[in-house]
């Protein structure tokens, strides 16, 4: 198990197993892809318009793809009509660049 202390200004933030990922997200992107940090969110890129959810969808699916689970293993937490999210990775079973920051410190 793992777990960060609250507050924290970073990006990312482990809850027991659970890895939620502070966003900022760039719809009508002209490919989906994970960005840079900036400030306290992960910049990401996708290529669907912010209309009925489409976008929010295809971020979940990114997201899901690159952290190697399932897409019913990441939820939309806060910022369903925003572009700031937080989204969370229920026992991600990868952390490929940018996500290899978030790896928990081995005990």
């Amino acid at each position: 198990m793992h777990s960060e202390a609250a507050g924290s200004n970073r990006w990312w933030q482990w809850r027991h197993d659970t890895l939620v990922l502070r966003l900022k997200l760039q719809p009508r992107a002209s490919r989906d892809k994970l960005g840079e940090p900036l400030g306290d969110r992960l910049k990401v890129y996708v290529t669907a318009p912010p209309v009925e959810g489409a976008a929010n969808e295809r971020l979940l699916k990114l997201i899901a793809r690159h952290c190697g689970v399932a897409r019913s293993r990441v939820t939309l937490e806060a910022g369903a009509t925003s572009r700031e999210k937080s989204v969370a990775v229920d026992a991600p079973e990868h952390l490929p660049p940018p996500l290899d920051v978030c790896r928990p410190a081995t005990r």
